[in-house]
């Protein structure tokens, strides 16, 4: 077989295999509901308040730009999301005291509850998964998903 011949080969084998990979990668996203805009069954907030309220709740205190920094959205939707959440009470804004320019975003004692009642869920959810997924091959999913991460924050597709 010709060099051309050889580059043909690993090219439609590569190829299927980008294919295979963006399949599985599409279908892990609609299973684990990244996609879905409509409020989480069991807390009655959205997902993009449920990362918000995940992302104050583990760093207790956040500006609305460390928070659109985190969660890889543009200032505008984070304070749209934060001002829905200071209306429902989960989330409080409070003037820096030295620096009234920074406002710290903390949550709030309902948003406490929330955010336990999702950290139990997701941590029951969570569980159920790994404890289906052989033994012997626990630790190999867990480096290829470190890998996967890693790799995605380094890439654009846009």
């Amino acid at each position: 077989m010709n060099t051309r011949g050889r580059d043909l080969v690993t090219s439609n084998s590569l190829n299927g295999n980008v294919i295979q990979f963006r399949e599985l990668l599409r279908l892990l996203t609609r299973r684990l509901g990244v996609l879905d805009k409509s409020e989480l069954p069991c807390c009655g907030i959205t997902y993009s308040q449920c990362h918000t309220l995940v992302e104050i709740g583990r760093k207790k205190c956040l500006s609305i730009n460390e928070l659109a920094a985190l969660l890889g959205l543009d200032k505008s939707t984070m304070s749209r999301t934060v001002n829905t959440m200071v209306r429902n009470g989960l989330v409080a804004r409070e003037p820096h005291p030295e620096d009234r320019r920074y406002v710290k975003i903390s949550l709030t004692d309902a948003g406490n509850r929330v955010l336990a009642d999702i950290e139990s869920r997701m941590t029951d959810y969570y569980l159920n998964i790994y404890q289906s997924i052989p033994q012997d091959k626990r630790e190999q999913v867990l480096e290829s998903l470190e890998l996967l991460v890693h790799t995605i924050k380094s890439e654009c597709c846009c």
